[in-house]
């Protein structure tokens, strides 16, 4: 059993209860028998790339999002090296303060293999409840990641409402230190308005105390700053 067809057998798995598929149901859509769908699920035999595509398509997923990403080092830069907050990692996260409900939204980011012309595609998963399946979540954008020397810019689509598009901006990510701050710019659907909100990147999980939502509300600094200058922004 290999860490490969382990991880992947545990992606098919969430996605399915996702749909609320049964094994029967997701083994006819791809003409398999449930058994050998249920050995894909517990990673006892590989999934063939015929069979990846046509288990994606039976989720109405990606099939990139049914992959396990090895880090490669330097992939990706702009200017031919890999910041340092991205070294190593195929897998980040983020923390937003949602005002409105008073409550602390999980973002994990999946870092895919290969570029576009400099750039990294990126998957986002945006408000989840359990780390171990994150991709179960309200929320999934695709796009692309870009470095360069002071910034790191996402620029992403939402698959649900494709209407709805989010540019992310991570200050400093070229500098060797364990989080980062960034900002979201996009849409609210509730209720439908421009947005910009404060967020935490980490490489890991971070502990979800008070100290955590204090430091993602807006402070008084934060407003002092939106006095001087007429725009929220984050150092």
């Amino acid at each position: 059993m290999s860490e490969i067809s382990t991880e992947v057998g545990k992606r098919i798995r969430t996605f399915r209860k996702m749909r609320h598929m049964t094994l029967e149901e997701l083994a006819a859509a791809v003409c398999k028998s449930k058994s050998t769908v249920s050995k894909y699920e517990k990673g006892e035999i590989a999934v063939d790339i015929e069979t990846l595509y046509e288990l994606a398509a039976a989720l109405h997923v990606r099939a990139e999002q049914l992959l396990l990403f090895r880090p490669e080092p330097d992939e990706g830069a702009a200017g031919g090296s890999c910041p340092a907050f991205f070294q190593g990692i195929t897998r980040f996260y983020s923390y937003i303060y949602d005002g409105r409900t008073g409550r602390l939204l999980r973002c994990a980011f999946d870092i895919m293999a290969g570029t576009d012309g400099g750039r990294q595609n990126v998957l986002l998963y945006m408000n989840f409840s359990d780390y171990d399946s994150y991709q179960d979540c309200e929320n999934t954008y695709l796009g692309h990641m870009e470095h360069f020397d002071a910034v790191t810019n996402l620029d992403l689509i939402n698959q649900n409402m494709p209407m709805e598009r989010a540019s992310i901006q991570i200050l400093a990510s070229s500098l060797d230190s364990a989080t980062k701050w960034g900002l979201w710019n996009g849409l609210s659907s509730r209720p439908m308005m421009p947005i910009a909100m404060k967020m935490l990147f980490s490489r890991t999980p971070l502990k979800e105390d008070e100290a955590l939502l204090k430091q993602l509300k807006v402070s008084k600094e934060d407003i002092r700053f939106l006095k001087l200058y007429n725009m929220l922004a984050v150092t």
